[in-house]
């Protein structure tokens, strides 16, 4: 199984590989994530970015929730997503950044911690991505794999974060694909 931080690199080109691909009459789409259009989707992946900057960074969370709100896109939103990428690749690959302690919205999280939400984040969001406009819908499976090692703890309460839709189904079996797992427990129904 790869690093988290290959992990990390590879969730990161697996959403830049779909993100390319959006053609111009695209970026109206909905997708899986109801609330979104593709470029409400790409406007919070680059936006989450550049947050992963600012926390690990040292900043508080009221301060990046400031940050969060607005168009973060603008006129290239694949420009937008190549800069904000690198920043955050750059901030996790940063001596100690694993070890330090970042101040989420959701409260102090452990950076190690942060980091799986960021390749999950990246990972299903691909997925999203390539639903909502035709493109491969298929994951890195070393990446997946360490994407489902992150979230399967959190199967039993998933569906109560507000985050995952209605969470796992119940249906898909145990010896499943990781991918067919973890989209499954995310609330998507591949």
């Amino acid at each position: 199984m790869t690093s988290d931080l290959a992990a990390h690199r590879t969730a990161t080109e697996e959403w830049g590989t779909r993100l390319r691909q959006v053609r111009d009459d695209q970026w109206s789409l909905a997708t899986p994530c109801t609330a979104w259009t593709v470029r409400d989707l790409a406007n919070h992946v680059v936006a989450g970015n550049e947050m992963s900057g600012l926390l690990l960074d040292g900043a508080d969370a009221a301060t990046v929730k400031a940050r969060l709100a607005g168009d973060h896109l603008g006129a290239d939103p694949v420009a937008a997503w190549k800069h904000s990428s690198a920043v955050e690749l750059a901030a996790f690959a940063e001596p100690g950044a694993l070890d330090r302690t970042v101040h989420h919205p959701v409260g102090d999280v452990p950076a190690e911690v942060f980091l799986g939400f960021r390749i999950n984040d990246y990972l299903l969001h691909a997925w999203d991505l390539a639903r909502a406009t035709g493109g491969d819908e298929t994951l890195d499976p070393d990446a997946v794999a360490v994407a489902w090692a992150s979230l399967e703890p959190m199967a039993p309460i998933i569906a109560t974060i507000g985050m995952f839709g209605t969470g796992p189904s119940g249906t898909v079996a145990a010896d499943a694909p990781f991918q067919t797992r973890l989209l499954d427990l995310s609330g998507r129904r591949a």
